[in-house]
């Protein structure tokens, strides 16, 4: 199957493929342990959470709890995902020919690890912005790839607009979520993310854009993801302490290029109950995350800390009523009212 032929789905259809079978027997003793975790009552549409990531994996890493913290709760979360990773590094041996420089179809292969994540996340609507393999992987930044015709980074800002605007006047969410101007850590991809998502936050409030696109819609929020430094700078010191000083290679988290000033920091979600369901969705993503290596065998106070919640940046929009020593947010819907 090429990029070309891939099947675009409907809102919450699972995609089938050949591989797909394989990739979620994988995945399922994870999946079921995840079952566990999260109770689903029927669906309560009135508050609504979209979140668009660059590319399968993304999704659980940053915000997988949060997903699947909101989802127990019944909130309709819809996952926009820009690209099918197909330049990500594999690091499962018997799959290495999937790579971009060999056979060339990990972003086949990765639309089944991504709906298995969704699976363990208890997300019911997942979409690829503009279909499944509309636009590609750019690479990281600096590489070739990033110049390939039809990567997300060459992507034309107003059709890309166009597409996200389509599923916010449908989906009609509250909050918003994505990366900041630097895409987090400076990905082309996850830059892209952010401006296509902040053009489209504006445009689909817009009378006069697009109206065959649907009725406007303004959401309440707009967050982007972010890691207080104080976060990262205890996970260095707890790799040290375990016998991994290099993991990241810096003495301190200022010396990385994604930490957020911990005061610059406005939400803070504590989704330490489903842990073990953003586990299970990395596990879902064998290809790309070692889950056993040693940043995420953390079990300590640092790793829940780490994994089990997840800091949020206010963008636009009220900020809702805060608690600590920087007044943050419990809750990325605080102070939004319900319809």
């Amino acid at each position: 199957m090429t990029d070309a032929t891939l099947p675009s789905p409907e809102p919450g259809e699972r995609i089938e493929f050949d591989d797909e079978a394989a990739v979620l027997a994988d995945a399922a003793t994870a999946v079921d342990a995840a079952a566990e975790v999260i109770v689903i009552a029927p669906l309560d549409s009135a508050r609504r959470l979209l979140l668009v990531h660059a590319h399968p994996d993304d999704e659980t890493i940053g915000t997988g709890a949060a997903m699947a913290h909101y989802a127990a709760q019944n909130v309709l979360v819809t996952l926009v995902t820009c690209t099918l990773g197909e330049e990500g590094e594999v690091l499962v041996p018997e799959l290495e020919h999937l790579a971009s420089d060999r056979d060339d179809t990990l972003g086949q292969h990765r639309i089944g690890e991504l709906a298995a994540a969704c699976e363990a996340l208890r997300v019911r609507d997942h979409r690829f912005l503009g279909g499944p393999g509309r636009w590609r992987d750019s690479g990281m930044m600096g590489t070739p790839a990033n110049d390939r015709p039809g990567c997300f980074w060459q992507a034309d800002l107003d059709e890309a607009v166009r597409e996200l605007v389509a599923v916010v006047r449908e989906v009609r969410p509250q909050v918003i979520v994505t990366y900041d101007s630097n895409g987090g850590y400076g990905h082309p991809d996850h830059i892209q993310a952010h401006r296509v998502t902040v053009a489209a936050f504006d445009a689909a409030a817009d009378p006069a854009y697009a109206p065959e696109l649907g009725e406007v819609w303004q959401a309440g929020k707009l967050y982007w993801t972010a890691i207080p430094i104080s976060v990262l700078q205890a996970g260095i010191d707890a790799l040290k302490a375990a016998g991994h000083p290099d993991f990241f290679g810096v003495d301190s988290a200022a010396d990385l290029p994604f930490g957020v000033p911990d005061e610059q920091v406005s939400t803070e979600v504590d989704a330490g109950a489903q842990l073990e369901a953003k586990t299970a969705a990395m596990r879902a993503h064998k290809t790309q995350i070692a889950v056993d290596g040693p940043f995420f065998a953390l079990s300590n106070n640092v790793g829940q800390r780490a994994f089990g919640t997840e800091y949020f940046t206010l963008a636009r929009g009220e900020r809702g009523p805060g608690q600590g020593a920087y007044d943050r947010e419990a809750d990325l819907f605080a102070g939004v009212e319900r319809p």
